[in-house]
């Protein structure tokens, strides 16, 4: 079995993913669509795809910057179409719900006079698992599990599609649809080392969010957290690849 991992930008690698795709013997092969690298046409009957993050969104996908977009977004709804495995982390879970048929659009709440602001949501912090008695992509979870957020948009859940997670700033934070299709906006696949390079290589981003002294908190915030958000993002990921395989 072989696992296509659509990778967007350069320091967004699927990192613990292909690591325990190549513990299960899973094939991991990586295409740098940033670089030039062409979108699979399809997925085979023993593949998997696997759709990273970025920085660009669904709005972007009619930008010639980002022409790999498009031509994402129709191989995910083949793969739905046909029922094949599919994972999408941060915007590839934002691709897989607009393939899926729902909006995708900046994540808003309100600031102390109650007008809309943008909310975007970076960071270490908590996820509330919901159907974790009936969900087996969440057994062995805990009810909330420290993750790392890093993401400005959000997305509606997709007609059919089962909630999986949610925070109390982002409602849709994971969901399956149909039996082998997971999104996750937060990063399990991130380590500490990478947690604190992202605060670097994008420090506008953090600090746009967390203020002048955003990547000083991020690298707080990944002593605090990184450790134990391994183990379950592990678990998550294990869970899933599992439930995609079968």
């Amino acid at each position: 079995m072989r696992a296509v991992v659509i990778q967007h930008v350069a320091m967004e690698g699927p990192a613990r993913i292909a690591d325990l795709c190549a513990a299960r013997g899973i094939v991991v092969d990586v295409r740098h669509v940033y670089a030039g690298d062409p979108v699979p046409e399809g997925v085979g009957h023993d593949e998997l795809l696997i759709v990273m993050g970025g920085g660009m969104g669904v709005g972007d996908r009619d930008d010639p910057r980002y022409g790999f977009l498009s031509a994402e977004i129709a191989l995910i709804r083949s793969a739905l179409r046909d029922q094949r495995p599919v994972l999408g982390v941060c915007l590839g879970a934002q691709l897989l719900a607009h393939a899926a048929g729902a909006r995708v659009y900046q994540n808003v709440g309100r600031d102390d006079r109650g007008n809309p602001t943008p909310w975007p949501e970076v960071g270490w912090g908590a996820v509330s698992f919901l159907e974790r008695d009936r969900e087996p992509a969440l057994a062995g979870l805990n009810a909330e599990e420290a993750v790392l957020h890093w993401h400005g948009d959000t997305f509606d859940l997709p007609n059919g599609a089962v909630l999986l997670a949610s925070t109390v700033r982002c409602a849709h934070q994971a969901f399956r649809t149909g039996p082998r299709a997971f999104g996750l906006q937060f990063h399990v696949e991130v380590d500490a080392d990478i947690a604190r390079r992202w605060a670097v290589e994008d420090a506008a981003f953090v600090r746009a969010a967390r203020g002048p002294d955003g990547p000083a908190l991020i690298d707080a915030e990944t002593t605090r957290y990184a450790e134990a958000a391994r183990a379950a993002g592990d678990r998550l990921i294990g869970n899933i690849l599992g439930c995609m395989t079968r």
